[in-house]
């Protein structure tokens, strides 16, 4: 067995590793520090710890809000039908803006590949396909296949029937057409406008398309001007003082009381008056009156004085009274910005003048409704007759086929 205690004498012995020296030299180490020390000497893996928060128990962060998402109303001061109706417009954006393209084309008919391109100039959401909005209005849009083995789109018969209708309309109401644009220039600065600013809004009071063509007829009203740099403007010819009363003034003969209360100009004092609100409303009443005429040469004020302020509130309310549906959209006021001589502060001066004036929409793209021209049920109390039409026009463009009767109904 002597080989065998030779072998064991050879054999190295294991030696222990040597202890770590403890980075705490403080005989009484706390909890975290005994922890990192476990950690440094266990001969077992932690990764299988988990070391950070999962996803789905991290709280969520809110986004900021943006003015293009964020609306100009909140509770209690949202009126749900006035917003509805700028709901009702988006909806029918691609309706408005495909009738009115098509119009303006040769024989009233567009290609379908290229009408995939114009998403802007038609109203459908980029990146998807005109076909899908076709489909929701299958009364008033068709496809075909032309001679040329090219599908196309264009208006069914039965749209055809209603926009001739449309047009006897236009024609019907010319001279009240003419005489918005007549008021429109005697409130502009200078008495002009370009003529593709009114084009642009034409929709907005009922101008025709092809109001440019009529101007000529009316010599006495309007005559065209060309600038230096060749824009065209639409001058004014002759003052007439029975177009140049607002529609608050006319009121105002009516109903004193209400015109009174339209506005509110606050009159600025210390507390330790303590008046009532019975004599605070007298009191503001030396600001809201008199009336600043939105017929008058506001160019002259100054800008930031309580006259021109009074100006430009009397300005937007009379250019609203001049729409059909007493209402226009942030791109409508702006286009107007100079002739109007208004302020980069319209959306606050608006805001300020919540008896009047109500914002609906967003605060990037608002619209501003003139309150007292709707019912509490938000329907126009005097309704145009392009507004009827429209309307009519929006209720054969959500069916999905003819209703016994609906013809007849509307002829």
């Amino acid at each position: 067995m002597a080989w065998w205690r030779l072998l064991i004498s050879k054999t190295p012995t294991a030696t222990p590793p040597p202890l770590l020296p403890n980075p705490n030299p403080n005989p009484n180490p706390n909890r975290l520090q005994l922890s990192l020390l476990l950690l440094q000497t266990s001969p077992f893996s932690t990764s299988f710890l988990i070391t950070k928060t999962p996803k789905k128990f991290k709280k969520k962060r809110k986004k900021d809000a943006s003015p293009r998402t964020k609306l100009v109303q909140t509770q209690p001061n949202l009126i749900p039908h006035f917003e509805h109706i700028v709901e009702r417009d988006a909806h029918f954006r691609f309706l408005t803006k495909s009738r009115d393209f098509l119009s303006k084309q040769p024989h009233r008919v567009l290609r379908l590949d290229d009408a995939g391109k114009l998403h802007r100039e038609l109203g459908f959401p980029r990146g998807r396909k005109i076909a899908r909005s076709l489909q929701r209005h299958p009364l008033l849009f068709q496809t075909y296949r032309h001679v040329d083995n090219k599908m196309w789109i264009g208006f069914t018969e039965f749209m055809e029937d209603l926009l001739e209708q449309e047009r006897v309309i236009v024609d019907s109401m010319e001279l009240d057409r003419v005489n918005k644009v007549r008021k429109l220039l005697m409130m502009s600065v200078n008495k002009r406008i370009p003529l593709s600013k009114i084009y642009h809004c034409r929709s907005l009071f009922g101008i025709p398309e092809d109001f440019r063509d009529r101007v000529s007829k009316y010599p006495n009203y309007f005559r065209t001007v060309v600038e230096e740099g060749g824009k065209r403007m639409l001058e004014l010819v002759n003052w007439d003082p029975l177009l140049a009363v607002s529609a608050l003034e006319r009121e105002f003969m009516v109903d004193e009381e209400k015109v009174k209360r339209a506005f509110r100009f606050p009159v600025k004092h210390g507390k330790d008056l303590g008046l009532e609100k019975e004599d605070e409303r007298k009191l503001n009443l030396l600001n809201s009156l008199p009336l600043v005429s939105p017929y008058s040469d506001g160019s002259r004020l100054d800008l930031w004085t309580l006259e021109a302020e009074k100006y430009r509130v009397g300005v937007l309310h009379e250019f609203l009274s001049l729409t059909l549906e007493k209402r226009a959209s942030i791109h409508h006021v702006v286009e107007f910005k100079e002739e109007f001589s208004l302020t980069k502060h319209t959306y606050q001066m608006l805001f300020k003048q919540p008896r009047t004036f109500y914002l609906a929409g967003t605060e990037m793209n608002w619209v501003v409704f003139l309150k007292d021209a709707y019912d509490q049920n938000g329907v126009l109390i005097e309704k145009d007759p392009q507004v009827v039409f429209n309307e009519k026009l929006h209720k054969y463009a959500e069916m999905k086929e003819m209703e016994q009767g609906s013809v007849d109904q509307w002829k």
